[in-house]
């Protein structure tokens, strides 16, 4: 896995949905643009669901092979290119922890005492300048909404998890976050 360097390969929301769909076409440059510019976000949320780093770098390959696989499926109307990335995150280490859970107990309480020395999830996104962007997106939606769409994407809650932590219905939280994104 490389090495990250902060700035060095920003790039906004319709240069990532524009390298998506170079790498439907079989672009392998837009694909090492996309992944520079988008792994350092993808990769602390990955940490943050899995727990460890070694197991949120299989996240992240195993995401990007996904993502060059299916990056026809990319839908603009749906969300962003960098929303649609952070659901294959979630999914790839949501399916590695069950995975993982088969093969092996999780000790909650041991889970949960792991620290990681990389930046959490949200450091790492607060340091891009899409995150400026995103920060302003989200300051625009109401309290409840813009805590939902925090909980699922930075901190890796299910939705029944996000619907328990602020005492809302499955359907509302759901909804909240479709709307959120589509906003």
């Amino acid at each position: 896995m490389r090495s990250w360097r902060k700035a060095d390969h920003l790039i906004s929301g319709v240069e990532q949905a524009n390298c998506l769909r170079a790498c439907a076409r079989g672009d392998h440059a837009a694909l090492e643009r996309l992944y520079h510019a988008t792994a350092p976000q993808l990769f602390g949320l990955a940490i943050g669901i899995v727990g460890r780093r070694d197991l949120g770098e299989e996240v992240l390959q195993e995401a990007y092979l996904a993502v060059w696989r299916h990056a026809g499926g990319f839908d603009e109307q749906r969300g962003s290119a960098l929303a649609w990335l952070a659901a294959i995150v979630r999914n790839k280490a949501f399916d590695l922890l069950r995975q993982r859970g088969r093969e092996m107990p999780l000790d909650q309480g041991a889970a949960e005492a792991l620290t990681d020395p990389a930046a959490s999830p949200y450091d790492a996104a607060a340091e891009s300048e899409s995150a400026r962007v995103l920060r302003a997106c989200l300051d625009e939606l109401e309290a409840g909404p813009r805590q939902s769409l925090l909980l699922a994407y930075f901190e890796g809650l299910t939705y029944e998890q996000v619907a328990t932590r602020l005492a809302a219905p499955v359907g509302t939280v759901k909804s909240w976050i479709r709307r959120s994104l589509e906003r």
